[in-house]
C-alpha cells in the first residue's frame, strides 16, 4: 500500500441491553448521554456506534420513539461522523415477531440481526427474510451477529438459499458469553475463521478484559473491531475503564505499531456496503 496505514473500523457499543448504572456510573442510557458518548468516541477514533436505547423505566427498548429520540440527539452532536447501527436484540423482552415489527417502522442506516434470534425457526426465517429484503432494497447496511461456527454455518445455508442477499454477508463474531460469564479470548477467533467463507467481511466483539487482545488479533487477521461497555468495562490492566472513549482510544492506539489506523466514517460505510475499506 505504498507505506499507507491499513484502516480498521472501530465501532463502539456503549451500553447494551442489560447493564445499568450500578455496573458503571458512566454507562450512557439517555438520548443526551448517548450523544455525549458519541462525540467522545468519535474523537477517540470510532466510526460506528452500535445503538441500544432504553425506555422511561431504564429497560431495553426497541420502540420507534425511543430510537428516534436517541438518533436525533446523536446526529445533533456528531452529524454524519458515525454510522449508527441499531440493534434488534431481544434483550429478554421481545419475541422475534416483535423484533421485526419494531424494525419495520424504522429506516436505519445500519442494523444488526442475530442469526440465532431471528432465524431460529422456519416462521422466524420467513419473517426476517422479508425485513432483510426490504432493508437491502432501501440501502440499509446489515450486519449478522454470530456466536459460534454453527451460527456461521447457518449463515452459509441462508446465503445459499438466497435469504441473505448480500454477495458477501457482513458478520460480527461474538467471543465469550454474557449469560455464561465467559470471557472472550483471541484463540476463539480460530474456529470462527475456519468456518467463514472466503471473502466475507467480519468484525469482532469480546466479553471481558481480554477485549483489547481480541481486537488486536482480529486486526492482524483481517477483521475489524467493536469495543465498549456492552461487552467489557475494564482496561487491559483489569481496572475499570473511565468511559467508553477510553476503550476506543486504547484500540486505536494499538493499531499504530501494526501499521494500521482507525477507519474514517466514509471508510466504515464502504466496509459495510462493499465489504472492504
Amino acid at each position: 500500500m505504498s507505506g499507507d496505514l491499513m484502516p480498521v473500523v472501530i465501532a463502539v457499543a456503549p451500553n447494551g441491553a442489560r447493564k445499568h448504572r450500578d455496573d458503571h456510573p458512566q454507562l450512557p442510557l439517555t438520548a443526551d448521554e448517548l450523544a455525549q458518548c458519541a462525540a467522545e468516541c468519535v474523537a477517540a477514533g470510532a466510526s460506528m456506534m452500535h445503538v441500544h436505547v432504553r425506555d422511561a423505566a431504564g429497560r431495553h427498548s426497541l420502540a420507534v420513539d425511543d430510537y428516534r429520540a436517541a438518533t436525533a440527539a446523536i446526529h445533533a452532536r456528531v452529524a454524519d461522523a458515525l454510522v449508527l447501527q441499531l440493534t434488534s436484540e431481544a434483550g429478554g423482552r421481545y419475541t422475534p415477531a416483535e423484533q421485526v415489527a419494531c424494525l419495520e417502522a424504522l429506516a436505519p442506516e445500519a442494523v444488526s440481526l442475530a442469526i440465532r434470534e431471528l432465524f431460529a425457526t422456519p416462521d422466524d426465517a420467513t419473517r426476517t427474510a422479508k425485513l432483510v429484503a426490504r432493508y437491502t432494497a432501501h440501502g440499509t447496511m446489515i450486519q449478522y451477529i454470530v456466536y459460534s461456527p454453527h451460527d456461521i454455518a447457518r449463515c452459509v445455508d441462508l446465503h445459499a438459499a438466497g435469504v441473505l442477499p448480500q454477495p458477501a454477508p457482513n458478520l460480527l463474531f461474538v467471543l465469550g458469553s454474557y449469560a455464561g460469564q465467559r470471557a472472550g479470548r483471541p484463540a476463539d477467533l480460530l474456529p470462527m475463521l475456519a468456518a467463514l467463507p472466503a471473502g466475507w467481511p467480519w468484525s469482532v466483539c469480546a466479553f471481558g478484559a481480554d477485549e483489547w487482545r481480541c481486537m488486536t488479533a482480529a486486526a492482524l487477521l483481517g477483521g475489524h473491531a467493536r469495543v465498549g461497555f456492552e461487552n467489557n468495562l475494564a482496561l487491559p490492566t483489569g481496572t475499570a475503564a473511565p468511559d467508553n472513549a477510553a476503550l476506543v482510544r486504547i484500540t486505536a492506539e494499538a493499531l499504530a505499531p501494526l501499521r494500521m489506523r482507525p477507519a474514517t466514517c466514509a471508510e466504515a460505510r464502504r466496509f459495510f456496503r462493499e465489504g472492504s475499506v
